[in-house]
């Protein structure tokens, strides 16, 4: 894989949900190869953030530029990788055309696959440990095997930046370190990474930086920059709290379910997905 660059700005960038922001003038300044958690409450905007960066949702104020272009111009670059409940797994394709489509970014969808396409997809496929699934419907797949298909789809697409939301929620250890594996690969390659989690210790011990959202951008920077109480204090407000001297992060919605991270969290009339009912569980 060769990357010809994944530079990422934001400049002042502001999204809304018809009059709702849901991200107010966020300016940000990645630069290529790095990998980058992102950090905040529900509801935060980490989820839309991503779904902006691929253009998802629009954008009504500032821009988006990659490799000091706009987006718009290179969304192929983009590779983007949604949370798992945002997917319709009952979709009738298969592992192998998953896979597939992260060629068509590059091409024409009347377009047929080339030799080249179909040896990168198969390459993609016995990367991720796949390959033996790639006649089976996505919907049988387990959950974990399901995230490494769309991993694999992501890889196909030989993005020069990789958007991952949530991507180690609801999944086997054996595919939340395939996954840590094909990070330190793409570092090697300087494929520029951002990931969404709700995890603070990964953040810190695995990214050199992280972005502290919560509907705007509260801090950026190397973790004990960022991981600051009075930053931490600010994007996540009555969440915290503090024993021993340690601030300690809850992530509650809907009057609170669970610690952060917890597969089996809500979601909330707070969160970035604007059709959202409160009180609704996730799958």
């Amino acid at each position: 894989m060769s990357v010809a660059g994944g530079h990422l700005e934001l400049r002042d960038v502001s999204v809304f949900y018809g009059e709702r922001a849901a991200l107010q003038s966020v300016t940000l300044d990645v630069s290529q190869g790095s990998q980058v958690a992102i950090i905040g409450p529900n509801g935060a905007g980490k989820s839309t953030l991503f779904k902006a960066l691929v253009g998802l949702v629009p954008v009504r104020f500032g821009e988006i530029l990659v490799e000091g272009h706009p987006s718009v111009e290179h969304r192929s670059a983009v590779a983007y990788v949604p949370q798992r409940e945002e997917v319709d797994w009952r979709f009738p394709v298969t592992v192998h055309d998953v896979v597939a489509m992260g060629r068509y970014g590059r091409r024409s969808w009347l377009t047929k696959l080339t030799p080249g396409d179909r040896e990168v997809v198969d390459a993609c496929l016995r990367r991720l440990g796949v390959a033996d699934l790639a006649k089976r419907p996505i919907g049988e797949l387990s959950g974990g095997q399901q995230q490494r298909v769309f991993l694999a789809r992501a890889l196909a697409q030989e993005p020069h930046v990789l958007l991952l939301d949530e991507p180690f929620t609801g999944v086997d250890v054996g595919t939340r370190e395939a996954t840590f594996a094909l990070l330190a690969e793409l570092r090697e390659h300087q494929v520029t990474v951002l990931v969404s989690t709700h995890d603070l210790e990964m953040a810190v011990s695995r990214f050199d930086r992280v972005v502290l959202l919560n509907g705007r951008l509260v801090s950026a920077g190397p973790p004990g920059q960022v991981f600051t109480k009075a930053n931490l204090q600010e994007a996540f407000g009555g969440q915290m709290v503090v024993v021993d001297g340690k601030s300690i992060v809850v992530d509650q919605c809907c009057g609170g379910h669970g610690p952060v991270g917890a597969p089996d969290s809500c979601r909330c009339d707070s969160c970035d997905d604007p059709n959202c009912t409160d009180g609704e569980q996730n799958p």
